[in-house]
């Protein structure tokens, strides 16, 4: 019996990432993030809009290099202690697999179980699901799908 129950509250719990932005901090699953990398070589992308930071080379790929912020909220990318989240595709296109997506710092591992708290009051941007409490700090639930639509609306995808 002790086993079923440990069975249980491992399926309960996965493991999420909190990805640091300029202005707010986003809550992904672990699974989403391939990688994390430095923020270099980025081909900037002429003619597009404030979002789309330009290409990045990664595994002898060119993925989109996105801002969340500038995508949700108009606001110019900051670069400052930038990196780069190869983000796995969530949309089903099949020659479109990541995406890269500027955050700052390190993302930071935490368990994520039933007593997330949903944060029902706290008022959402463009590209925000949800907004949750953890640790005492709000994290958003960022829409990939969106992300990728947005890409797509471009025909980059």
């Amino acid at each position: 019996m002790t086993q079923a129950v440990a069975t249980e509250q491992t399926v309960a719990q996965i493991t999420g990432l909190l990805l640091t932005l300029s202005d707010r901090l986003l809550l992904l699953p672990n699974t989403a993030v391939a990688e994390l990398v430095a923020y270099r070589n980025v081909q900037p992308a002429e003619n597009s809009p404030n979002w789309l930071l330009g290409q990045i080379a990664w595994r002898d790929l060119s993925l989109p290099l996105l801002s969340f912020e500038a995508a949700a909220s108009d606001v110019p990318a900051n670069l400052d202690n930038a990196r780069v989240v190869i983000i796995n595709a969530i949309g089903g296109r099949p020659k479109f697999r990541f995406f890269a997506l500027l955050i700052k710092g390190i993302p930071r591992s935490v368990r994520i179980d039933h007593s997330l708290q949903r944060l029902a009051d706290e008022p959402l941007q463009a590209l925000e699901l949800d907004a949750v409490s953890i640790d005492g700090e709000v994290a958003k639930i960022p829409d990939l799908a969106g992300l990728e639509q947005k890409l797509a609306d471009l025909d980059l995808i």
